[in-house]
């Protein structure tokens, strides 16, 4: 277990690095996820090192929407004044989010069958 968490976390840290030393617009969580997704696909780190660890991040993701959903009543007079161009935010990328699913997977069905 303290393997898998290892590398988890060592790929976020990297995400973090990168983030902080090349100024960029993208969490550095993400950068980690990106780049220990690159590791599995070339075989750099083994499915079976972290797949237990991932699963249990999975199974209690829900604990991690707390500090947000806190945030939201704490700051709730702020979000109440930008209502309209949050909520037209989230539905726009909602549905761009939806849209470009549905395409992705059209596009490796197509794939898939030829």
């Amino acid at each position: 277990m303290y393997r898998g968490l290892a590398i988890i976390f060592t790929f976020l840290f990297i995400g973090e690095g990168v983030e902080r030393l090349f100024n960029l617009p993208i969490p550095g969580n993400v950068i980690g996820l990106i780049l220990l997704t690159f590791a599995l696909l070339l075989g750099i780190v083994r499915l079976e090192d972290v797949e237990k660890e991932a699963e249990l991040f999975v199974k209690n993701m829900s604990i991690m929407f707390i500090p947000p959903g806190v945030g939201i009543i704490l700051y709730w007079e702020l979000i109440k004044d930008q209502a309209i161009p949050i909520f037209g935010a989230l539905l726009f990328s909602f549905l761009f989010t939806l849209l470009l699913t549905a395409k992705l997977v059209e596009f490796l069905g197509r794939r898939e069958n030829e």
